[in-house]
């Protein structure tokens, strides 16, 4: 009995040793693509790593680029691998192809705000640190993540923001260039000298040390209104500087044209009255 399965299969064997051969070939050249794709994976998602290293990519980011890369070379690799031992492979990228569109549809949004905050990362309109203003909301950035972007207010409220709503939207940075224009209007009176109200003006300027020399301050008339005669009053400051500038000069201004007897009128209205006789 066992001979005769002996005999059987080595018949089986002579009769089919083409195909044999055949497969054990296809069987090696599908080993042989695993593992240079193995290592090609390993070596592009490590490449990507540091290169998004070097640019300072945010961690979460480039760990999650390396990581989808590596497993996405590897699916197409091990696709290759069984369409060359002879399993047909267009209903698995049928499959494929139909999950990432029903996984793309389910998470439209999110997906957005990742692109999003991929985007902010490696272009960085913004950064930790810095005071923006972002889709309807001021505040100093605390963290850009994966898909939402984090701000504490100047009343210190946190602000998260999906990403896709700060990049579809303008990004006004006031930090980055490291100085700022402080721009005031001052109002006096239609009866106030104005050579010297601009004299007054500028010997505010001349004693607040924090002011930049360079560009130089603006002072000059800008608008003859209802009630008053605007100046307009534009020095230039380090960043960090701006707010406490700002509030001096308004409380200075005032105290030296107070000095001076000019007049910081408020709205008012004449009326006319006129008597018609009977």
């Amino acid at each position: 009995m066992s001979a005769d399965i002996v005999n059987q299969a080595s018949d089986w064997v002579a009769r089919n040793d083409g195909i044999i051969l055949q497969y054990i070939i296809n069987l090696a050249a599908a080993l042989l693509i695993l593992l240079v794709g193995y290592i090609a994976a390993k070596m592009i998602s490590s490449t990507m790593v540091r290169v998004m290293e070097k640019r300072r990519v945010d961690t979460t980011i480039t760990r999650f680029c390396g990581n989808m890369t590596h497993y996405a070379i590897l699916t197409f690799v091990g696709i290759a691998a069984l369409g060359r031992i002879g399993v047909q492979t267009a209903s698995f990228v049928a499959i494929i192809g139909a999950a990432g569109l029903a996984i793309g549809l389910a998470l439209q949004g999110s997906l957005s705000n990742f692109a999003s905050g991929v985007l902010l990362i490696l272009f960085r309109p913004l950064k930790t640190g810095e005071y923006v203003e972002a889709a309807g909301t001021s505040g100093t950035v605390e963290s850009v993540q994966i898909f939402t972007t984090v701000l504490m207010t100047p009343d210190n409220k946190m602000v998260v923001i999906p990403n896709a709503n700060i990049l579809n939207g303008n990004i006004i940075n006031y930090s980055r260039t490291g100085t700022r224009r402080v721009d005031l209007v001052i109002g006096v009176s239609y009866k106030a000298d104005l050579a010297q109200t601009k004299a007054v003006l500028k010997s505010v300027l001349e004693k607040e040390s924090r002011l930049l020399k360079e560009p130089a301050a603006t002072i000059g008339v800008s608008a003859l209104a209802d009630s008053s005669v605007n100046f307009v009053v534009r020095p230039w400051v380090k960043t960090e500087d701006y707010w406490d500038v700002y509030f001096d000069l308004h409380e200075n201004i005032k105290i030296a044209l107070d000095e001076a007897g000019i007049e910081i009128p408020f709205p008012q209205m004449d009326v006319h009255l006129e008597k018609v006789e009977a």
